[in-house]
């Protein structure tokens, strides 16, 4: 049966798909603080949340076969799931001297692979059964992760995304979130799964989610790193998450 926590967070995703822009400030400045202070979350994400898991999940991909023995095939994993994303972004950034017929099978191209990323984010947020106040604050940072590429694919796209991508990349939402909830994986297939998206989330976040130093503010970019960790921190030590 779904959880409360659960059906908020995979409502949160995806409403944040179809109405990401309208959480966009219009203002320039307001938006490049806005950025900025997302940016802030994500980094801080994937320092207290992301990489100390692909430990653990490390760790448990070890003690689950005795064939991992190098104590880092889930970090090649990552590295993998980096290496594809960053082979399809430079793909699809290439489209700007293509006609039509050939840009519009990149939107596809990159629409699809979004829609996988949005599945497994979904599967592996939902599989690791956050509840509560732990759900908030993992789920917020997610959630501004999803706006950033939401925006992004609209900046490439305009309104072929409106009418039809963000449709689409709902749908991989929704199918992360059904098998989370009712698909139970063997622990190694999970720590797989987290360790590929991961290297692709780490990537999206350093080189496409953070502004560019002249549309950056450092002070609202430092506040988000810097709130987001001593809370999640904190909260880490009081909950023993």
């Amino acid at each position: 049966m779904m959880s409360i926590d659960a059906f908020i967070i995979g409502g949160a995703f995806i409403a944040i798909h179809l109405l990401a822009n309208e959480f966009i400030p219009d203002d320039r400045i307001q938006r490049l603080r806005w950025f900025s202070f997302s940016g802030g979350l994500a980094v801080s994400y994937v320092f207290v949340y992301v990489l100390p898991t692909l430990h653990k999940e490390q760790d448990i991909a070890k003690s689950y076969t005795n064939t991992l023995t190098m104590e880092s095939e889930l970090y090649f994993v990552g590295l993998l799931g980096l290496l594809l994303f960053y082979g399809i972004q430079k793909i699809v950034r290439k489209k700007q001297n293509l006609n039509y017929e050939k840009a519009r099978s990149l939107f596809w191209m990159q629409i699809s692979f979004f829609t996988i990323y949005n599945m497994l984010v979904s599967y592996t947020v939902l599989s690791h059964k956050v509840a509560g106040i732990q759900a908030v604050f993992y789920g917020l940072a997610v959630g501004l992760h999803f706006i950033a590429i939401a925006h992004d694919l609209w900046i490439e796209y305009g309104d072929l995304y409106n009418k039809i991508g963000r449709y689409v990349l709902v749908c991989g939402i929704l199918a992360g979130w059904y098998i989370g909830m009712k698909v139970t994986l063997p622990a190694l297939v999970q720590a797989i799964i987290f360790a590929f998206i991961s290297g692709a989330m780490i990537l999206n976040v350093l080189k496409y989610e953070l502004p560019p130093d002249q549309e950056a503010h450092y002070p609202t970019f430092a506040f988000g790193v810097v709130s987001y960790t001593v809370v999640t921190m904190s909260l880490k030590y009081f909950f023993q998450w």
